[in-house]
């Protein structure tokens, strides 16, 4: 058994740039859920429209990066306007109906067969990254130290990818430190009350919503600067993983949902390896490799239930928000 490579390959997900896709994702899920109280379950909608929107922007028109980016940010606006229109309205589950089956129906058109000139239908697409390696201004050559040892464009994707997490944080606390922020936790709790008070609920429930679907655009093109862009990553499953590091790090906190994509794919990393060494040297014979693979998503599981029982709120979190989050 090599611990050693296990720990390292573990050790690399610390800032990897999926850590920094699914933390920025998580953040704005928190927007939705931990501070407003939507119940938002097509998060990876939000990922995919912001993937798509840059890869066909660069592919198909030969558009510059910023407009690539922004491609991306208007059609998650879009989307969120589209969804939330005829759901805020009403109660909160009439929300997360209508996201989990909206998700779903984008990953489907971007499947199928009739836009595949310009989606590539279930091939996905790839080769967008010129534009963004043209700016990268690390030179040619490897850094590094330990496990982090990379060459310049990964270090250059892991840069920009952690740098928008480090800024959309700072935008989240900033506004939620401010009278809008004291609003949206209102909201959260009573709206009613603050709809009495004057407040415009509807309207502070749309920006909410626009905001955290931004985050999820911006966490979407992250998410595709190391790979091509494939539907099948989009699946449901994609939002219900952010919504376990969203409770993991704790639900209405701005560095939970960071910390807790880190602790998620540390743990998947390594437990993903230590079962594949384990099936090799036939500690786990009983065990073929396709069912290996899925044993480290249940000890994962497993894992993040024990937070749960004895972490309720999450890493960040506290008692206070408790009571909403269950």
């Amino acid at each position: 058994m090599d611990w050693l490579q296990i720990i390292s390959n573990a050790a690399q997900e610390i800032i990897s740039p999926t850590t920094a896709a699914y933390a920025l994702a998580a953040l704005g899920l928190a927007i939705h859920f931990g501070f407003t109280g939507l119940l938002n379950f097509g998060q990876a909608g939000f990922m995919m429209l912001g993937a798509y929107g840059y890869a066909i922007a660069t592919l198909t028109f030969g558009w510059p990066v910023w407009a690539a980016i922004l491609t991306g940010v208007v059609a998650s606006i879009v989307f969120a306007l589209i969804l939330g229109i005829p759901t805020l309205r009403l109660r909160a589950d009439y929300l997360a109906i209508v996201t989990i089956a909206a998700a779903e129906i984008v990953r489907l058109l971007f499947t199928t067969n009739t836009f595949e000139s310009v989606t590539g239908s279930a091939n996905g697409l790839q080769g967008y990254k010129g534009g963004f390696e043209a700016l990268n201004p690390i030179p040619p050559g490897t850094y590094g130290f330990g496990p982090w040892v990379y060459n310049e464009y990964d270090w250059w994707v892991r840069i920009f990818g952690w740098g928008l997490v480090a800024i959309a944080a700072f935008i989240t606390w900033r506004l939620f430190k401010s009278p809008w922020g004291r609003v949206i936790k209102g909201i959260r709790e009573d709206e009613d009350a603050v709809r009495a008070l004057g407040k415009n609920v509807y309207f502070y429930k749309m920006q909410s919503l626009v905001i955290g679907g931004v985050f999820g655009a911006l966490a979407g093109m992250i998410f595709i600067l190391p790979r091509a862009v494939v539907p099948s990553n989009y699946q449901t499953s994609l939002t219900f993983f952010i919504y376990a590091i969203l409770l993991l790090g704790g639900a209405a906190t701005v560095f939970g949902p960071i910390i807790g994509s880190v602790i998620f794919w540390v743990l998947l990393s390594f437990f993903s390896g230590f079962i594949a060494r384990a099936v090799e040297v036939g500690w786990l014979p009983f065990l073929s490799n396709v069912q290996a693979g899925q044993l480290r998503f249940i000890l994962v599981g497993v894992a993040i239930m024990l937070i749960v029982i004895y972490r309720p709120q999450g890493i960040f979190g506290n008692k206070k928000e408790l009571a909403f989050v269950k």
